[in-house]
């Protein structure tokens, strides 16, 4: 045979009715760049019909095919698959972002391995291309990687392969204060997120084996080598075809700020209702059961005693009160300085101001009510009145200064009187002798009038100026200096008054 011979052609009808039929796209170039084949689904995942649309050569696809890396990155001529191919470079699994440049809309994905095919003397006769579209599984990673950034819910992904962190969003750099790239820099043993956990052996056990993680309490060391209380959970999934782990977290250093302010109160408000002077309990709404009381209530009405219970009417508060609680408390009410007569320690009878706030504890309902023995103090106002309405029976002969002291003692802060022009003539002359000291028998008798007549009066007057008793009404009468003499001018002056009224022209 003629060394001189010229090459035969390579006949590749039969690796053409092989692959032509192939789901990945198929692309044979000659050793001189030339684009000599195409089946449909390599036409197909470049926007294309004919062969002639890739371009006839490596230089024309360039020109028309715009090639990226996954950072966006353009590819140089040189990195373009097809010119690695003719440099005799057999490479696989190199994705690329495809776009035209004569279609703005046109964007896929490919997946794109390098062949070289030889004949038995090891000379080689085609380049083959075989190009996968990924475009759906890298739009669907992109839908989830912007999904994942945007999550306000703080998450890292690591590679379970060496886990390392591939992934970080926003939430977890705000709530932990590491940089992103410090994060994507280290491993899970760097920046240890089940760190603190209750069962951490479990937990790391799960996650070399990539199982689900379920919620746990843990313990996430900071820059600053501080820790921030989380829950964590760990789901496994796949991005970009490598097995990995989301983790999740919930930052609970809120929550657990809350409840220490919660316990601080709650210790702070009992240890004062321990110690307070004043007798407290609380009782549970609303069947009113006491379940505490402080050392000052048990010493005055004992230590097992009960707060108006519905099993005991005797009880220490007893079923009047247990009738206000239901009322008012049970309305969500205040009950505020209540009167009422209480059994203290030893059966004692005692005077008290009850004043009664519901409150919530958890989520069950009580009143915190708080008890002030009076006895002592109404036993003294009661003989201090007793005493002054003794003596002001006969106030004829006390100074006006003495009888302002003694209506101030007896009713202290009461309000400012009525004045005379309320009261009509024969009113007037009436208080004027009941400020001399006249019996209902001896007015009737000054005045010619029946006694129920004088009672009537003194019912009226008493309603005007807002006394029930004759001593009042003396303390009132000598306050603006109404006697019977001069009750007797101020009513024949004002008669006087209402007849020139009514008569004008006369």
């Amino acid at each position: 045979m003629d060394a001189t011979a010229e090459k035969p052609q390579v006949d590749r009808r039969q690796l053409q009715q092989i692959v032509s039929g192939l789901t990945e796209g198929i692309l044979i170039v000659d050793a001189d760049g030339a684009i000599v084949w195409a089946n449909e689904t390599a036409l197909a995942i470049h926007g294309c019909v004919e062969l002639d649309e890739l371009g006839a050569n490596a230089a024309q696809y360039r020109k028309k095919f715009v090639l990226k890396f996954r950072n966006h990155h353009a590819l140089s001529a040189a990195q373009y698959p097809i010119e690695r191919l003719l440099g005799g470079e057999v490479f696989r699994d190199v994705t690329v972002e495809v776009t035209r440049s004569d279609d703005d809309d046109f964007r896929r994905f490919h997946q794109v391995r390098g062949l070289i095919l030889t004949n038995a003397a090891d000379e080689t006769e085609s380049l083959v291309l075989v190009i996968q579209d990924v475009s759906e599984r890298y739009s669907a990673e992109e839908r989830f990687e912007r999904a994942f950034n945007a999550n306000p819910a703080p998450a890292v992904i690591c590679r379970l392969a060496d886990l390392r962190y591939i992934k970080v969003n926003q939430g977890f750099v705000e709530m932990s204060g590491y940089e992103r790239d410090a994060v994507l820099a280290a491993s899970v043993y760097e920046i240890d997120v089940l760190e603190g956990t209750q069962n951490r052996d479990e937990a790391v056990a799960k996650l070399q084996q990539g199982a689900t993680i379920t919620q746990t309490e843990a313990l996430l060391r900071l820059p600053d080598n501080s820790r921030k209380f989380v829950v964590v959970a760990g789901q496994p999934l796949e991005v970009g075809e490598e097995a990995c782990m989301l983790f999740t977290f919930i930052d609970l250093e809120a929550r657990k700020r809350a409840e220490d302010s919660l316990r601080q109160s709650e210790e702070r408000f009992s240890k004062a209702f321990r110690l307070a002077p004043v007798p407290m309990v609380v009782c549970r709404l609303p069947d009113f059961e006491a379940v505490e009381a402080n050392e000052a209530f048990a010493a005055s009405f004992g230590q097992g005693a009960a707060i108006a219970s519905e099993e005991n009417n005797d009880s220490a508060i007893g079923a009047e009160l247990r009738e206000i609680l239901r009322t008012e408390l049970a309305a969500g009410e205040s009950v505020r300085n209540r009167e009422v007569v209480l059994r203290g320690a030893g059966d004692a009878k005692l005077d008290c101001l009850l004043s009664a706030e519901p409150v919530e504890i958890g989520e069950q309902r009580y009143a915190l009510c708080v008890v002030e023995d009076v006895t002592e103090r109404k036993r003294s106002e009661g003989e201090l009145i007793a005493a002054i309405e003794l003596v002001m029976q006969d106030a004829s002969w006390f100074g006006r200064s003495v009888i302002e002291r003694l209506a101030q003692l007896r009713h202290p802060g009461a309000a400012a009187p009525t004045g005379l022009a309320e009261l009509t003539r024969r009113e007037i002359e009436v208080l004027g002798l009941i400020c001399e000291g006249r019996s209902d028998a001896e007015i009737a008798t000054a005045l010619g009038l029946s006694r129920n007549t004088v009672r009537n009066h003194v019912a009226t007057l008493y309603a005007k100026i807002g006394v029930n008793r004759r001593s009042a009404a003396v303390v009132w009468g000598r306050e603006r200096g109404v006697t019977a003499s001069t009750a007797g001018t101020r009513g024949a002056t004002r008669s006087a008054s209402s007849r020139a009224k009514r008569n004008p022209q006369r």
